[in-house]
């Protein structure tokens, strides 16, 4: 399903994943205070708007309700980071992401609203896009150039069925290493049927997770 998302803060992680989620064909708006830099950047993007995003009649106009998703991406400007989080909440947007730089940062965040608290030293943009592009993933972890490590839902045509049965390793050349269910990872029992609550944790070549998620 298409995903319409905001990115609120043109830095090298805002624009990594703006970039990325327009790619992957999503309607993204993008937002900075900084002219120069969102016309740099409207190539990218469905929409592009130069605001103060501490500024809450600002915030506010920039319609973030009609949106599925809304990343905050200031790692470094708590004020307008607080601001677009709690307008966000308050608007009643279904998934807020916000970008941090200390823990202190993070707690705050998390405090007003957001759903999930980026280190982008530790998450980079194109791993966000994959994530928030797709209602499968859930996490998703680059090992090396090629290599990718993801925790995702089972699809729903899997669900009901066993591994032996879906025989996933043939089909989409992924390895199934680990089964989640009720909060615990447990090692994989190849003849339990899935679930719609069961998460998988699989090892994969890039271009073969792209198959799964198609």
């Amino acid at each position: 399903m298409k995903k319409s998302i905001a990115v609120l803060g043109l830095g090298k992680y805002g624009i990594s994943l703006a970039q990325s989620m327009y790619e992957m064909g999503s309607d993204v708006l993008i937002v900075d205070i900084d002219e120069e830099k969102v016309k740099e950047c409207a190539e990218f993007s469905t929409s592009a708007i130069c605001a103060d995003l501490s500024n809450e009649d600002e915030v506010k106009n920039l319609g973030l309700k009609n949106l599925d998703i809304v990343v905050v991406a200031m790692g470094r400007n708590l004020a307008a980071s607080i601001m677009s989080v709690a307008v966000a909440k308050e608007e009643g947007v279904p998934l807020i992401v916000a970008k941090s730089s200390t823990d202190r940062m993070s707690t705050i965040l998390k405090k007003i609203g957001a759903d999930k608290v980026i280190v982008p030293e530790e998450f980079g943009g194109k791993q966000s896009a994959r994530i928030l592009s797709s209602d499968t993933f859930l996490d998703y972890f680059q090992v090396d150039s090629s290599l990718s490590m993801v925790e995702m839902n089972p699809l729903g045509k899997w669900v009901g069925k066993n591994l032996i049965e879906l025989n996933l390793r043939k089909k989409y050349a992924v390895n199934v290493v680990a089964i989640k269910k009720g909060g615990h990872w447990k090692v994989v029992d190849p003849n339990e049927p899935l679930s719609a609550e069961h998460h998988l944790l699989i090892f994969a070549e890039k271009e073969d997770i792209n198959r799964i998620d198609r």
